[in-house]
């Protein structure tokens, strides 16, 4: 086994313990400022802020470093009203009787339904893939993925952390099934879509349901 190379740590800053938590206290507010949003504007949005939220996404941790993620940015016209067809199919199969009363139940207070415009509004959508696994670049073979579904879904939080600190409302939709979204976006087999990250600016005039976030307490332990 070849031993990995190491080299010093560099940018680390070790802060003062005041600041460590007014920096945490203050990343808190901010993200307790996101919602998710369902009414967007068509205002177009810079590739650049995209560019750098994925870049960002893709400085996760993962399993043996293996980084089983792709993420596919849709500005284009045409295939955002192709997904749109695709997922609303689907959404009607959803809302028509594939999902069990409990659960159209814990939907019920958001006022969902099949209809999913904001798949075309919206200036961006970043359809999140995951990696099962790997191919050898060489030789085709495949290689073994680790902790793929905690590694993506870590990366997905890296990059909804990023497009709401870049001044973007998101939205994570996740028709089911999303086999369509490989077929659209040409990814491989190997590759399976976990959701859609829609970004955008609200629409003027957006409304978002009134909900309540679990308390501190009642989503942590302190042993």
């Amino acid at each position: 086994m070849t031993k990995a190379k190491y080299h010093p740590l560099a940018g680390y800053q070790r802060n003062p313990d005041a600041d460590m938590v007014a920096r945490a206290e203050g990343f808190f507010e901010e993200m307790a400022r996101r919602r998710t949003v369902r009414d967007f504007a068509a205002d177009p949005v810079p590739r650049a802020v995209i560019e750098a939220a994925i870049a960002t996404a893709g400085r996760a941790p993962s399993g043996a470093n293996k980084q089983p993620w792709h993420f596919v940015a849709v500005s284009s016209t045409d295939i955002k009203r192709r997904i749109r067809e695709a997922a609303e199919e689907e959404e009607r199969a959803f809302y028509g009787g594939r999902a069990g009363d409990d659960w159209l139940a814990d939907l019920a207070h958001l006022g969902t339904d099949e209809h999913k415009p904001f798949l075309e509004t919206a200036p961006w959508l970043i359809v999140c893939f995951k990696a099962l696994y790997g191919e050898d670049a060489e030789t085709g073979e495949r290689e073994t993925n680790y902790y793929v579904h905690e590694s993506a879904g870590i990366a997905c939080g890296f990059l909804i952390a990023a497009l709401h600190r870049a001044g973007l409302a998101t939205l994570t939709h996740t028709p089911s099934p999303m086999k369509f979204l490989s077929e659209i976006c040409g990814r491989p087999k190997n590759e399976k879509a976990m959701m859609i990250i829609v970004a955008g600016h609200p629409a003027a005039g957006a409304e978002v349901p009134v909900i309540t976030k679990k308390p501190l307490a009642e989503i942590s332990t302190w042993l």
